[in-house]
C-alpha cells in the first residue's frame, strides 16, 4: 500500500517529530511512506475566518498533491475533518470572482459556506458530481484520507502496534476528533495495547481545551478559563504525559501546564505509539 503523510502546518513548523513518529510507526508495520514535498496548508484557517475562496484553491492544490495515494495520512483529526468535511462543500461551491473576494467582504466571506444545491435538495434527487469536475476528483480523494488512529485500527486492522512505553498517561479526546472524525475509543484502543503504559482516565475529557484554532486569538480571556479547567482536571488524574491526536491542542494545554508547574508533560499520540524498548521516538517533550 502506497500511503502519503499529510503532516499538516503545526506539526510540520513546531512538531516536526510528529511526522517522523508517524514514518516510524507505518514503515514499523509495513507500509510504503511518502512525503509529498509539494504538500501545503488544508485551508482550514481560511474557511474560518471567512475566505472561502482561499481554502477551494488550497482544496484544489491537496487533490493535485494526493490523489494518486492509495491512502493519505494525517496526525491531526482537525486537518483531516477540514479535508473531509469542507472539502467536498468548496468543490461543489461555484467559485468567487476575483473582484468580490478583494473587496469589502461579501456574502460569502462569512468563515461559513452557504448550502450547496446538492445539500438543499430533496433526499434521492441529488445529483452526482459531474464525471471529470473538481467535485469529482474530491470525491474520488476524500475518502482516502484518515487521521492516523483511524488509519490503524480501520485500514491496517491492529491495536497492538508493538509499542511500549512505561509511563502513566492520560487521553484528551479534541473536539475535532470527537465530534467531526467521531474516532470514538480508537486512540484508547491504541493506548491499551502500549506495554508498560497505564492509562487514566480523563474527567471532563469531552470538553474544549480553549484553543479553537482562532477562537484562542479572538477570545483569549474565555479560551484561558477554558484551559484551565482542563489543566485542573490532568492535574487530578496524576499522570505524568497528557496523551491527544492534535498537536494545536496539546500546545494550548501544555503552555498553561508548563506555567503552572504541573510537571505533566504533553505527548502526540504518534509518538507513544512509536516508542519501543530500544527508546526511538520514546523522548517526551516538556
Amino acid at each position: 500500500m502506497r500511503v502519503a503523510l499529510f503532516i499538516t502546518c503545526v506539526n510540520d513548523t513546531l512538531f516536526p517529530g510528529t511526522g517522523r513518529a508517524v514514518v516510524t510507526l507505518l514503515r514499523r508495520l509495513g507500509c510504503d511512506v511518502d512525503f509529498p514535498r509539494a504538500q501545503t496548508c488544508c485551508g482550514q484557517m481560511h474557511v474560518n475566518t471567512g475566505y472561502p475562496e482561499e481554502g477551494r484553491r488550497l482544496a484544489r492544490h491537496f487533490v493535485d498533491v494526493f490523489a494518486e495515494y492509495d491512502a493519505v495520512v494525517a496526525p491531526s483529526g482537525s486537518c483531516a475533518a477540514m479535508v473531509r468535511e469542507q472539502y467536498p462543500r468548496l468543490a461543489r461551491t461555484p467559485a468567487v470572482p476575483a473582484s468580490i473576494t478583494a473587496g469589502a467582504p461579501a456574502d460569502l466571506i462569512t468563515g461559513t459556506l452557504p448550502p450547496s444545491a446538492e445539500e438543499t435538495a430533496a433526499p434521492g434527487a441529488r445529483e452526482r458530481p459531474r464525471p471529470g469536475s473538481f467535485a469529482e476528483e474530491v470525491a474520488a480523494t476524500v475518502p482516502k484520507v484518515h487521521e492516523l488512529s483511524e488509519f490503524l485500527v480501520d485500514v491496517l486492522g491492529v491495536t497492538d502496534v508493538g509499542a511500549y512505553f512505561p509511563h502513566r498517561v492520560t487521553y484528551h479526546p479534541t473536539c475535532h476528533s470527537l465530534r467531526a472524525l467521531r474516532l470514538g475509543d480508537r486512540p484508547t484502543r491504541l493506548l491499551e495495547q502500549v506495554r508498560g503504559l497505564e492509562l487514566v482516565p480523563l474527567p471532563g475529557a469531552d470538553e474544549c481545551c480553549g484553543f479553537g484554532g482562532t477562537f484562542a486569538v479572538k477570545n483569549p480571556a474565555i479560551s484561558a478559563a477554558m484551559c484551565a479547567d482542563k489543566v485542573h482536571n490532568v492535574a487530578t488524574t496524576g499522570a505524568e504525559v497528557l496523551c491527544a491526536a492534535d498537536n494545536s491542542c496539546l500546545m494550548h494545554i501544555g503552555g498553561t501546564l508548563s506555567r503552572q508547574r504541573t510537571g505533566v508533560r504533553i505527548m502526540h499520540l504518534a509518538e507513544i505509539l512509536a516508542a519501543t524498548e530500544t527508546g526511538d521516538h520514546g523522548v517526551v517533550r516538556g
